[in-house]
């Protein structure tokens, strides 16, 4: 990719410029280099304002959206995504050129910027709607980037069980149709997720553990970080709590180094509810700190939804050792 860049510079071919910076973005994105995703992002922008085609800086938007979703600033996220739904006109060569429907991708992460926002009907409003239209577009990566990365998700972190189960089941069966293992895999770790969420802890670890780790990290990357949240909470309720608390701190660590923030207060509140579980000496006041330490993210990032779990847990905590 930087190498067709420098070549489109020398030319000053504007199509092929952007061509490569989308494929210097995307390896950025699906690496966990989110600064540098968000720099390339910029840059990108800083090209397509000076094309003829006004879909290009609205594609722009959505590259600066997705990478500060990425890192935590769900306003600016949700100002570029809903800026670039504002003026984005599709075309079918848009497919050509960056691989996807851009306004069914931009569309799956503003479903998920709107619930961690708080507002979980207009984001399940939002995931319905898409769905719908990215089985009408016919264009199966777009379909499965619809399920994957919005439906699925956001299903499960609303509740909606059933829903989810059949968003699940639509994704086993698309992978199976177009004998795609990757969305197969991603699927998998979904459906560990549900059964987990059902009450067959072992059954829901199992199979989660077994899909990711054969899901390579850069397929959905910011599905990642979740998932191994997932798998540490599960740890955590199967009396597995210090496994659970090794592997939730690898997600922190992840967290720190790749600067992706948008699940941070969530990663605290587990491990904070993993160390009550593991009843070490001290655990309340530990706990206590890992929930005021997630209160902080959630509140700086306007992250209602995180802010609401850690609240929950924080006043079990206080009920249960007797400060009503």
């Amino acid at each position: 990719w930087t190498a067709a860049l420098k070549i489109a510079e020398v030319l000053d071919d504007a199509d092929y410029r952007l061509r490569a910076l989308w494929g210097l973005y995307v390896d950025c994105i699906t690496s966990g280099r989110y600064p540098a995703a968000l720099a390339a992002a910029e840059r990108f922008c800083t090209f397509a304002a000076k094309t003829t085609d006004p879909a290009d800086g609205a594609i722009g938007d959505r590259l600066v959206g997705t990478a500060l979703l990425a890192l935590g600033d769900l306003e600016g996220a949700r100002r570029h995504v809903e800026r670039m739904l504002g003026r984005y006109v599709a075309r079918r060569s848009h497919i050509i050129r960056f691989q996807f429907d851009q306004r069914l991708l931009a569309h799956s992460f503003h479903s998920l910027i709107l619930w961690l926002q708080g507002f979980a009907d207009q984001a399940m409003h939002s995931v319905e709607s898409q769905v719908v239209d990215a089985r009408a577009s016919g264009h199966p990566r777009s379909v499965s980037t619809a399920l994957l990365q919005s439906a699925c998700p956001v299903a499960l972190l609303v509740g909606d069980l059933s829903l989810a189960e059949r968003y699940i089941k639509e994704v086993m069966d698309h992978s199976a149709r177009h004998a795609a293992e990757i969305w197969n895999l991603v699927g998998r770790c979904f459906a560990g997720v549900l059964l987990v969420k059902r009450g067959d802890i072992g059954a829901g670890l199992e199979l989660l553990r077994s899909a990711l780790a054969r899901k390579p990290q850069s397929v959905f990357a910011i599905l990642h970080t979740p998932f191994l949240a997932e798998m540490a909470d599960a740890l955590g309720r199967d009396g597995k709590a210090a496994e659970g608390l090794s592997i939730i701190d690898e997600a922190l660590a992840r967290s720190e180094r790749d600067e992706e923030r948008w699940c941070v207060a969530e990663l605290l509140r587990i491990k904070g509810e993993l160390i009550l579980r593991e009843s070490a000496p001290q655990a309340a006041t530990a706990a206590e700190e890992h929930f005021l330490q997630s209160l902080d993210w959630a509140r700086r990032q306007g992250s209602l939804s995180w802010e609401l779990r850690t609240s929950t847990s924080l006043a079990r905590l206080q009920h249960d050792h007797g400060r009503i």
